[in-house]
């Protein structure tokens, strides 16, 4: 059984930072690529970064590059994602999320190409 689990988040001040984790089990992790979302309130699912299976290639959301920065540690089965100079507009509910090597690279910015997805960590930025 496939299981993702988050941690790392929390209530921060504009301007801070936070690193996110995910933890994975029951799964062979350097056949997934990796992913990060996150959902804001009332908002849909936005994605935010993704990482090759190996963590050669990474690929971020046009809007928040330069300020997040994912990367993956094979052999603690666990991505990260590091996030610097947080904004009010940072809140959301972030969710890892992994998907099979067949899924093109380019289109790992679509939520439907994951296959499995943790329940997600609140992350909470104070003006």
């Amino acid at each position: 059984q496939v299981q993702l689990v988050e941690s790392g988040g929390g209530l921060v001040q504009a301007g801070g930072s936070l690193r996110l984790s995910c933890a994975a089990s029951g799964v062979t992790f350097t056949n997934l690529h990796m992913g990060w979302f996150r959902q804001a309130p009332g908002k849909e699912r936005e994605f935010v970064a993704a990482t090759s299976w190996g963590g050669g290639r990474t690929y971020y959301s046009d809007s928040l590059k330069g300020r997040f920065t994912v990367s993956r540690d094979n052999g603690k089965n666990t991505v990260y994602l590091q996030m610097n100079s947080l904004k009010p507009e940072d809140t959301a509910v972030y969710h890892c999320a992994a998907a099979v090597l067949r899924v093109p690279w380019e289109l790992l910015r679509q939520d439907v190409n994951y296959t499995y997805w943790g329940q997600g960590t609140q992350v909470t930025v104070s003006s």
